[in-house]
């Protein structure tokens, strides 16, 4: 009888560390020494958009004062210019995150268009409003990354800043 019943508890508890784990977003990973130049390729992602002024959509569009980054590839070239890597500004467009502007390559194409993966661990923490930091498999290729929501001055999420380094 005490070995069903430690059974029991045992498969109880284990069932109560799955539901915690699975309910709480994976929002970071350990670092990969590409992170601290992720991080910084992030910082100057940022500063170099905010010094345009404050991020906003007009008509579906992204905007950093009155400097439309839909289409624009100045900001994300001049980061790969400076970091190596990838970067990319997304938009929100309903539920999902839009490429707007990008230097990912799909089909020897910019990846313009295409959607942050809605089952993913950077979109888990966007959806919170958090950055997320880790490796996450961008178009078939492994990136370590970073994700951080493009926020209004009232504090809503309007798109995000993505910056990665190739693992392979």
């Amino acid at each position: 009888m005490f070995s069903l019943s430690l059974k029991h508890h045992l498969k109880t508890v284990l069932l109560l560390v799955s539901c915690i784990v699975a309910s709480v977003p994976l929002t970071a990973q350990a670092d990969t020494p590409l992170t601290p130049k992720v991080k910084e390729a992030m910082a100057a992602m940022k500063v170099d958009a905010a010094k345009l002024g404050e991020p906003k959509v007009e008509g579906g569009a992204l905007f950093f004062g009155t400097k439309k980054i839909d289409g624009d590839f100045t900001l994300v070239d001049s980061l790969k210019a400076r970091f190596g890597g990838t970067a990319t500004f997304f938009v929100k467009k309903s539920d999902a995150f839009v490429r707007v502007s990008t230097n990912v390559m799909k089909d020897g194409k910019r990846a313009v268009g295409t959607t942050l993966d809605p089952s993913g661990p950077a979109m888990a923490a966007i959806k919170q409003g958090k950055a997320y930091y880790g490796i996450v498999d961008i178009l078939g290729k492994l990136y370590d990354t970073g994700y951080e929501p493009i926020k209004t001055s009232k504090g809503d999420v309007i798109g995000v800043y993505y910056v990665g380094q190739s693992m392979e």
